[in-house]
C-alpha cells in the first residue's frame, strides 16, 4: 500500500476546534486519517464514522482498532447520516468533516474502475451494493442523456463529439473496459484538443463516476442536515476537489449565515432583527500549503470551507 496522506490534515483539526468530550461525524471516512487525528483528540468523546464503501469500512476498523471504545462504523452513505444519528438518539453533534470525491485507495485499487491509469471493467460504483455501473451508464445511455451527463459533471466542451464516439463504437461492440473507452474518447478529439495539457478523459470519468454513485444531487440537502445537527460552537469542515462540489458547499455555507431578509420600510431596532444561525469561518476556501503540494499530489485541487453553529 503507498502511503497516505490526508488531504489538509492540519487545517482540518485546527479549524474543527476539537472538544475532547465531543461527539464527531466523519462523513467520508476514507482510510480513517482524519478520524484518527480527531480520535487522538478526544478524551472521553466518540465518533461516528460513515462510508459507502464496504472496503473502507473494513480497511479503516484495522487502522483504527486501538480506537474501538471510542468509534461506530457505519457503512452508509453520509447522506442517511442524520437519520441514522436519530435513530441513535444522537440529536447533536459538535462537529463533522466532509472529504470529498473518490479516496487514494479507490483510485489505486485499478479493478474498481475509477481511473483511466488501469485497464480493467468499468465499475466505478463506491457502494457495490448498488446495481448501476459505469458499463451501464456507457452502453446504455442515450446520446442526449450521455451529452447532458458530461456538460452537467464534467464540464466537457466535446461533450457532443464523445457522446456520439461512445454511440458509434457500442453499434460495433459494447464497450467494457476503462482502456476502451479512453481509446473511444481518444478517437473522438480533434488533435488540437489531444495535445493540450491533461488527460483527454479526466472529465469523462469525472462525470460517469458523479452520475454513477450520485455525488451531487443530494449534497445541498445532506449539508444543511449535518448543519442542523452542530451544537452552538459545533463546526463543519468541508473539502472538495473540482469546482460543482465546492459550488454547492459554497452555496449552502452563505445561505445558512445570511440573515432572514427584513423589510426596511419596517423600523426595527437591531436587538429586534433576525441574526443568522451560522457564520462562514473563512469566506475564501482555504488551499493546500506549499509543503503538503510537494508530497501529496491529491491536494492539488483540493479547497477547505468551514461553517460554525452561532446560535440556535
Amino acid at each position: 500500500m503507498s502511503e497516505h496522506y490526508s488531504v489538509m490534515l492540519k487545517e482540518t483539526i485546527e479549524l474543527l476546534n476539537i472538544n475532547p468530550k465531543g461527539v464527531y461525524v466523519d462523513g467520508t471516512l476514507g482510510r480513517g486519517g482524519h478520524s484518527k487525528s480527531i480520535l487522538n483528540k478526544l478524551t472521553t468523546g466518540s465518533m461516528i464514522c460513515f462510508d459507502k464503501d464496504e472496503d473502507a469500512i473494513n480497511l479503516s476498523k484495522d487502522i483504527l482498532v486501538d480506537y474501538k471504545e471510542k468509534i461506530k462504523f457505519i457503512h452508509e452513505d453520509f447522506i442517511k447520516a442524520k437519520e441514522i444519528l436519530n435513530n441513535e438518539q444522537i440529536y447533536e453533534i459538535d462537529g463533522f468533516l466532509l472529504d470529498l470525491g473518490v479516496s487514494s485507495p479507490q483510485f489505486d485499487k485499478g479493478e474498481r474502475g475509477f481511473s483511466y491509469r488501469f485497464d480493467s471493467r468499468l465499475d466505478m460504483r463506491m457502494d457495490k451494493r448498488q446495481k448501476l455501473t459505469a458499463y451501464e451508464v456507457v452502453n446504455n445511455y442515450t446520446f442526449n442523456q450521455l451529452v447532458v451527463m458530461l456538460l452537467k459533471y464534467g464540464e466537457e466542451r466535446n461533450a457532443k463529439l464523445i457522446a456520439r464516439g461512445i454511440e458509434k463504437q457500442r453499434l460495433l461492440k459494447p464497450i467494457e473496459t476503462t482502456f476502451e473507452l479512453v481509446d473511444v474518447i481518444k478517437k473522438s478529439l480533434p488533435n488540437k484538443v489531444l495535445s493540450k495539457k491533461g488527460h483527454p478523459a479526466k472529465q469523462t470519468f469525472q462525470a460517469i463516476r458523479i452520475e454513477v454513485n450520485d455525488e451531487l444531487d443530494c449534497l445541498d440537502e445532506s449539508i444543511l442536515n449535518l448543519c442542523s445537527l452542530l451544537k452552538v460552537g459545533g463546526r463543519g469542515v468541508i473539502i472538495t476537489f473540482h469546482s460543482l462540489e465546492d459550488r454547492i458547499v459554497k452555496n449552502v455555507f452563505n445561505k445558512l449565515s445570511t440573515a432572514p431578509f427584513v423589510n426596511s420600510k419596517i423600523p426595527l431596532l437591531p436587538s429586534q432583527m433576525e441574526q443568522a444561525d451560522y457564520r462562514v469561518i473563512n469566506k475564501k476556501p482555504l488551499t493546500a500549503s506549499k509543503e503538503e503540494l510537494e508530497v501529496n499530489n491529491r491536494s492539488h485541487s483540493a479547497k477547505l470551507r468551514c461553517i460554525e453553529k452561532i446560535r440556535g
